[in-house]
């Protein structure tokens, strides 16, 4: 297995103690030396003699005796450094990152505006076009279609504001067609597919595509720019900001186009719960969302294409269609590339939506498919390096990602960085432009710089979050440029993971043949990344709810005990339940036969004593941790794990 370099993380064993208190030391005494020499000349504010006075000691001791209970409370927390952890979406940190953000945290900076941040938030706009980069999108800020992104608290926080952005796209046309109207202007020059803006019925207004509406928006503020009558000028831009949804509020620019329905969002059943919050908070509501079904795991493009058309039968605008690119409990990637093919398709026969990748999880794995100078390696060079990894679909998945107009990613997950540091990246920065929010307090009215750079260092205008931490973007920009995000670098980690789930795939054939006298051991479907999901049944036992009860009895034993000291523990996993529409009625039967489970106990609405049950209870493992495979000492940790697990088996005996 090819290893990380040895510097990058501090070990499971804190192998790296020395370096990494070096660092640390180097840099938080180069920060005093910077407090203690900014302005020389003015006396210390804290006199010598405060330290001998009853105050400071008594605060000593008390800041003292609480930090050290909190340090003895934290040795209850999970060993997410270790190689026996092989649970949720947690690993050891890279050095780099790490170390980045615990010297700037004393600097404190605000990532709100360039006033409050003029370091970080530089960092944090070059993050957002290293992750442009690494997905295919226009990362040069000279060209008007450069890419945009930045920082979130989490994927959650990305995913509202990619929605945010797709609603005030869905809704722009429409308020400017009414504005001009208001104002007595025609447009005429402003068409699209052929329709100018002043002809466009409700249903065109309400259909463009995300790149329709910056060209629609573009080419009304330039006709704007060209105009000699300032004051009409004004007054078209006041139409125009009384007519948009953020005024209005949902419901009540709805109101005014009565044979429109409220636009609807399209995500695969598997998606995250975030979208059903996110549909919430912008007044959409989660009753319209629209999920689709799947197959083996996976989107399924054909009922997405019969969602649309339904959509458009009950004139239904769609704000986007939603592909995930690494799921939160299985790992799998949906197509992306036909959603792309599809999307246009649909924007060119007048139905257009925006495509959002959720690639919170699997988005770093885009770097095994790099190369250095940022072009798309050929599938055959990638699939030189695994055994079974990219399947042709896979492949064409992640060369798609370049097509979508928004993605998720999340550094603090398959980035290796502390929490919480999330991230929205957006294909054209002219996308999150007209979402633009005055805070005369924070911003200039005054600096109307055009320049890319200068633009979006004041990005309080253009996100969601108001103060943010700049220590997050130090941690992420000083990471990937110790390791780029190219597969020759930062993919030796990422393909390191990849191999270690075809170990623990293969791995598992032999598990399944030690203990088949005990249970039934099954991978129920091929991982696409590197979380891999194992479904048990004890032998003879043909309910599911039985099979259940037995994998949960498993689960205790690998599952976080905080009453217990940790190292009672072999190993640390997770489980996670997958339900009939998620798999497709054929896979869901082939996976059944093979467990020798009676498929009439799987059913929507379970009678429990009669063996039934809703969903398919299984063992879920992230293998993200580098260590797994331990080439120094000869250890493989899965071979351990899968050891382990057999002993479990036989100990658990049946499912009763």
């Amino acid at each position: 297995m090819d290893l990380p370099p040895y510097a990058s993380f501090l070990g499971p064993a804190s192998e790296n103690e020395a370096l990494f208190e070096r660092l640390v030391l180097e840099y938080l005494r180069d920060h005093i030396y910077w407090r203690r020499n900014f302005h020389p000349e003015d006396p210390p504010a804290i006199p010598p003699f405060a330290e001998q006075t009853d105050d400071y000691r008594r605060f000593v001791t008390d800041m003292r005796r609480e930090l050290h209970s909190l340090s003895a409370a934290l040795k209850r927390s999970v060993p997410f450094s270790s190689p026996r952890y092989i649970g949720h979406m947690a690993s050891d940190l890279l050095l780099p990152g790490l170390i980045a953000q615990m010297i700037t945290l004393p600097y404190n900076p605000n990532n709100v505006s360039q006033e409050a941040a003029p370091v970080t938030l530089d960092l944090e706009l070059s993050v957002g076009l290293q992750l442009a980069r690494l997905f295919g999108f226009p990362d040069d800020e000279t060209r008007e279609d450069c890419a945009f992104g930045h920082l979130t608290s989490g994927g959650t926080m990305a995913n509202y504001e990619a929605l945010w952005l797709l609603r005030a796209a869905k809704c722009l046309a429409p308020a400017w067609r009414d504005a001009a109207r208001a104002c007595g202007y025609r447009f005429d020059t402003v068409a699209i597919n052929g329709v100018s803006l002043h002809e466009m019925d409700d249903w065109s207004a309400f259909n463009l595509s995300p790149d329709q509406t910056i060209r629609l928006h573009h080419a009304c503020l330039q006709e704007l720019g060209n105009a000699v009558d300032r004051s009409w000028q004004e007054k078209m831009l006041h139409e125009l900001e009384t007519r948009r949804v953020e005024a209005l509020g949902m419901s009540e620019f709805m109101r005014r186009y009565p044979d429109i329905a409220t636009p609807c969002l399209m995500v695969p059943v598997t998606a995250h719960y975030s979208w059903p919050k996110a549909m919430k908070l912008l007044g959409l509501g989660s009753a319209q969302i629209v999920s689709i079904p799947e197959q083996r795991m996976r989107l399924d493009t054909a009922g997405l294409a019969a969602a649309l058309h339904e959509a458009e039968q009950t004139r239904t605008p769609v704000l986007g269609a939603v592909g995930v690119t690494g799921t939160t409990e299985f790992g799998t990637i949906d197509p992306i590339h036909e959603m792309a093919e599809l999307r246009d398709s649909r924007a060119a026969a007048g139905q257009g939506f925006g495509l959002h990748v959720d690639a919170a999880w699997g988005g770093y794995l885009t770097t095994i498919f790099r190369e250095p100078d940022g072009s798309l390696r050929s599938h055959a060079a990638v699939k030189r390096d695994f055994r079974y990894f990219p399947s042709p679909e896979v492949y064409g998945a992640f060369a798609a990602l370049a097509r979508s107009d928004t993605i998720t990613v999340d550094p603090h997950k398959l980035g290796y960085l502390p929490y919480g540091a999330g991230a929205l990246v957006c294909r054209d920065n002219r996308l999150v432009r007209p979402s633009t929010q005055e805070a005369a307090y924070v911003f200039d009215p005054e600096d109307k710089q055009d320049s890319y750079r200068a633009t979006f260092r004041q990005l309080g205008r253009f996100i969601l979050e108001g103060s943010k931490p700049g220590a997050a973007a130090a941690a992420a920009y000083v990471c990937h440029r110790t390791l780029p995000l190219d597969h020759v670098h930062f993919g030796r980690l990422t393909g390191a993971t990849i191999r270690a789930s075809e170990h623990f795939y293969d791995r598992v054939a032999v598990l399944a043949a030690e203990v088949r006298d005990i249970a039934t051991v099954l991978i129920p479907f091929e991982p696409d990344t590197n979380l891999v999901c194992l479904a048990i049944n004890p032998a003879g036992n043909t309910r599911l709810a039985g099979m259940n009860r037995y994998t949960r009895q498993l689960f205790t034993r690998l599952r976080v005990d905080s009453s217990r000291p940790l190292q009672l523990k072999e190993f640390f996993g997770s489980y996670t339940r997958v339900y009939r529409k998620s798999l497709g009625e054929a896979h869901c039967r082939q996976i059944l036969a093979a467990l020798g489970i009676d498929a009439t106990s799987f059913v929507d609405q379970p009678d429990p004593a009669a063996g039934q049950a809703d969903n398919l209870y299984l063992l879920r493992h992230t293998l993200m941790n580098p260590w797994l495979d331990d080439a120094v000492n000869h250890i493989n940790y899965i071979d351990c794990y899968c050891d382990y697990l057999a002993r479990l088996i036989r100990e658990t005996g049946s499912a009763d």
